[in-house]
């Protein structure tokens, strides 16, 4: 078996607007109902976890406006982690990941939050955690430019070691509850942390106690070395954006010999592969579905060009779209985003027309014949599980949730339920 989850690209925000099947868009802006139908669908599923994106910036690098950034509200986002408590309410068992920049919350913030959430959710929360890449996400915190890509790195390793120190500083069996002797906790087992760092530095200990799964899941999705090797070395799960099944078993592969270099169980770290599955009755009009979204996105190039603006901090509308692609893999940004497109074409033009988002093996087909890829990829690449990288729309929900789905429970390749009730010993059941 394999571990679902669905990768949602642009977080608490507003997806498809004005679009097909787009559903009731002004009234779904902004609210949780949309989030919650898709949890209650996804735990029906039995999906592991929903993983929210985030970023803090409205970019206003391409042609120097506001204007790609607003006119079809792709990048307004809500803060996502207001929204965890409307989901777990909803659910029983599915994981909840939200986002959240190791370059902007304090580790001693994050550490009090993400355990509050733990009790909250009663064990079902996750942090996806992300260095930002952008330099007016920055600006907005105070910070005048852009944190150099390994530096963020080295920042947010430390970062973890100060987050798990802290939910650490309360022993296991401190918390007594002793009604009788009038005693809530033994305070010889609460300890200071002290933690003295390059970048950080840190008391303690939390004035909360420990959650139900003491550390709640660490979701992490980088794929340059630096990236790879913090996943190695901190996270519980991983979200894996490589191109091919050969890619993705180097990747599993690759992950596995780090973790065990750090003295890591390779079976601690789920590894989920990024699909985009394009789903019909039959493979001919889901080959017709897909046509069609390709030269819709070719149609809006300037739209798509928008988007590597903002991951490089740098105005592509300077640049000919029918000029080769340029070199941009030093660039201070989304590294690995921008050697992914560069594979996709000889030209700006040819990447952005070519390029399938969010997608490490073109799957177009039934329900069942998808499912069936699904089983022998997983099965070469040795990975743990995918995450779909759909637009949120109630009819992309549908068609995973009750079209997809039930095609891999019926080979036995995603869970029939859940063995446990903490998002952690889900994700570690298998």
């Amino acid at each position: 078996m394999f571990h679902m989850g669905w990768f949602m690209g642009t977080g608490f925000g507003v997806y498809n607007w004005n679009q097909r099947w787009s559903g009731n868009v002004s009234q779904d802006v902004g609210n949780p109902q949309l989030f919650v139908d898709m949890a209650t669908s996804l735990e029906r599923a039995g999906f592991s976890y929903m993983m929210l994106e985030d970023s803090s910036v409205l970019p206003n690098v391409h042609r120097g406006t506001f204007e790609s950034s607003v006119k079809n509200g792709g990048t307004i986002r809500f803060d996502p982690v207001p929204l965890i408590p409307f989901l777990t309410a909803a659910t029983k068992h599915i994981g909840i990941v939200a986002t959240i920049s190791t370059s902007f919350y304090h580790p001693f913030m994050a550490a009090r939050l993400f355990s509050t959430l733990d009790h909250v959710t009663n064990g079902r929360v996750g942090m996806n955690l992300v260095t930002s890449s952008n330099k007016s996400a920055m600006q907005n915190y105070g910070l005048k430019d852009l944190i150099p890509h390994d530096e963020r790195y080295a920042r947010a390793n430390e970062w973890v070691d100060v987050v798990k120190a802290l939910w650490d500083s309360w022993d296991e069996d401190a918390v007594l509850m002793d009604e009788v002797n009038g005693v809530f906790a033994d305070h010889t087992k609460v300890h200071t942390v002290d933690f003295e760092g390059k970048y950080y530095r840190s008391r303690g200990p939390l004035n909360t106690i420990p959650g139900p799964q003491r550390h709640p899941v660490i979701c992490q999705a980088g794929g340059s070395d630096v990236g790879r090797e913090f996943g190695a070395r901190n996270a519980d799960t991983i979200i894996a954006a490589v191109k091919g099944v050969e890619e993705m078993k180097a990747y599993r592969d690759d992950v596995s010999e780090r973790m065990i270099a750090l003295g890591r169980d390779p079976k601690d770290v789920k590894v989920l592969f990024l699909i985009s599955p394009v789903l019909a009755d039959s493979k001919a009009e889901a080959e017709e579905k897909n046509a069609a979204m390709l030269k819709a996105s070719a149609a809006n190039i300037d739209a798509q060009v928008a988007g590597f603006s903002y991951f490089t901090s740098t105005d592509w509308s300077k640049y000919d779209y029918d000029a080769p692609f340029p070199d941009l893999s030093k660039n201070e940004g989304h590294q690995s985003t921008m050697n992914d497109f560069a594979r996709s074409g000889a030209t700006i033009r040819e990447a952005v027309t070519n390029h399938r988002t969010q997608e490490s093996v073109p799957l177009i087909g039934t329900p069942e014949s998808i499912a069936e890829e699904m089983g022998e990829y997983m099965e070469y690449a040795g990975g743990d599980g995918f995450l779909i990288a759909k637009p949120v729309t109630r009819q992309n929900i549908t068609e995973i949730a009750d079209g997809l789905a039930p095609a891999l429970r019926k080979r036995g390749l995603i869970r029939p339920s859940y063995e446990h009730s903490t998002f952690r010993d889900n994700l570690l059941a298998y």
